[in-house]
């Protein structure tokens, strides 16, 4: 309900995840609770999702329904969180600002002048709009980085290869030797420091490793996380 009513003042989320009441039911039957149980997550648009198109914001992407969740989508399902909706995102994705020809322009819900800025725009605006508590986003020059400066939130760009990026739709800066340079990451979004600790412990685990066995298989380090404490 509140994605709605978010959407509607901003035009942050581009299609809802129909099988998340299924994922529920699910849960509920399930021994293990993961250590995001019952969390509804948002996911920026071009990571796949079964049965829905990752567009990028182009029109070529339309008709291309994914046939199988990303490997991030099937991690997040397996430690107990329900994504639920995708998010708006510039066009090819590299850009500082939040629109395309398809879903047009998202505000910044603090602003409605502002951008939320880019490119994980769409998640920038609906966290921030109160719509979502944690958001998946990606970042290759400053995508999660940006919309969490301009929307007030707390966002991370992972080290390279850290978490899999495997099945998320290409960027136009895929191939680019910038990108072979500087990688591209998938990263949590959220209110908070702790939101983002725990979305990356969840994630950093067996079931991750075993679906994406290019990743090294380092689990998330409370240790280094309080040490990193600033003075």
């Amino acid at each position: 309900g509140e994605a709605l009513e978010v959407t509607r003042e901003v035009n942050c989320v581009v299609d809802f995840i129909h099988g998340c009441e299924d994922q529920l039911q699910k849960l509920k039957k399930q021994k293990e609770k993961g250590l995001l149980y019952g969390i509804p997550v948002s996911i920026k648009d071009h990571i796949n999702c079964k049965g829905h198109v990752s567009s990028g914001g182009m029109v070529k992407f339309l008709g291309q329904v994914k046939e199988e969740d990303s490997v991030v989508v099937q991690v997040l399902k397996s430690q107990g969180a329900i994504p639920f909706v995708k998010t708006n995102i510039p066009q090819t994705m590299i850009n500082y600002d939040c629109s395309n020809l398809i879903f047009g322009q998202t505000l910044n819900p603090l602003n409605h002048q502002k951008s939320p800025g880019g490119s994980s725009g769409g998640e920038g605006a609906l966290i921030a709009g109160g719509g979502s508590i944690l958001g998946i986003g990606s970042d290759v020059a400053g995508s999660i980085r940006l919309p969490s400066s301009f929307c007030g939130l707390c966002g991370l760009k992972p080290t390279g290869n850290r978490i899999s990026n495997y099945e998320t739709a290409p960027s136009a800066a895929s191939g680019n030797t910038f990108v072979l340079a500087v990688t591209g990451m998938l990263g949590p979004m959220a209110r908070d420091v702790d939101s983002l600790a725990l979305c990356m412990k969840a994630l950093l685990c067996e079931e991750m490793f075993r679906l994406d066995p290019t990743l090294p298989p380092l689990p998330f380090d409370e240790e280094v996380r309080l040490r990193g404490n600033p003075m």
